[in-house]
């Protein structure tokens, strides 16, 4: 009897300290993924809640409350123009709903130049600027776009024409960097996929209208787009057909006409010069 309860004292005791391994090791698993979640948290510093579309939105959806949720974003990496109050998401002394400015993917935060203001139409008048107009170039396959222009991309214009001179025709970049607001494209079409004409609208300014309408009275616009980022000043760009081909024009000089020497001499009534060579 007392064998059998040695026994079981033992195998008691034995499970006991399996038990204590066990739980050891439990433990030390959960500090472990403590301590790597508060690393982590460290590294990502503060979150913050932020409205985000639960699905996709295009140009003109009105936006409503069943189409944004909340979720968490991290602080240090929040894009300008978020919201996080519903209040001002969809304020409640405003009865009028707010557009999509620009299509917009699931989970997207929705950012204040992506939305209109409450009752704000979602027109090309709502993206320009104090001051700014809209203006339409008409663009082809040939008119120098590679691949396709979207809304938000920056161009430069080129305008080809006959400027009087004896080169013939002319290629003068007239406008930098001008701002694409919309164009006439559908989402995911190519500009340049038809040979018809398309139409580009650009912010600028009245005056830059005004070297527009002249430029496409005058001769034909071509559309360059501009890198991202890019910054740099561009001076005077031209290109005429000799430049183009390298052609210098020569200039003929003439050559002074010959000196030619004569004496008078009286023949009768009449006097009649004689050359003879010249001396000096």
């Amino acid at each position: 009897m007392r064998m059998i309860f040695g026994l079981v004292l033992v195998a008691g005791l034995a499970l006991a300290g399996v038990a204590v391994y066990m739980v050891q090791g439990y433990l030390g698993q959960t500090q472990q993924a403590l301590a790597a979640e508060r690393a982590v948290r460290a590294k990502l510093g503060p979150m913050v809640e932020v409205y985000v579309v639960n699905k996709p939105l295009a140009y003109g959806d009105r936006l409503t409350k069943e189409d944004v949720q909340k979720i968490y974003w991290q602080q240090s990496a929040l894009p300008e123009g978020t919201f996080s109050a519903e209040e001002v998401l969809f304020p409640p002394h405003k009865d009028e709903p707010r557009y999509i400015l620009r299509p917009l993917e699931k989970f997207e935060p929705l950012l204040a130049t992506k939305v209109t203001e409450p009752g704000e139409p979602a027109g090309l008048t709502s993206q320009l600027k104090e001051g700014m107009r809209a203006f339409s170039i008409k663009v082809d396959i040939a008119s120098g776009v590679a691949g396709s222009i979207h809304p938000g991309d920056r161009v430069d214009v080129y305008w080809t024409g006959n400027a009087g001179g004896q080169s013939g025709e002319l290629t003068r970049l007239i406008e930098t960097s001008l701002k694409v607001i919309a164009t006439d494209a559908k989402p995911g079409e190519e500009l340049t996929v038809s040979g018809r004409e398309r139409t580009v609208i650009v912010e600028v300014s009245p005056e830059q209208v005004a070297r527009l309408a002249q430029g496409q009275a005058a001769g034909r616009l071509a559309l360059s787009l501009v890198g991202t980022g890019e910054s740099a000043e561009i001076g005077l760009v031209e290109v005429d057909r000799n430049s183009l081909l390298g052609i210098q024009e020569q200039v003929v000089q003439q050559a002074a006409p010959a000196r030619v020497c004569t004496i008078k001499t009286r023949k009768g009534a009449d006097v009649v010069e004689i050359p003879i060579p010249c001396t000096n």
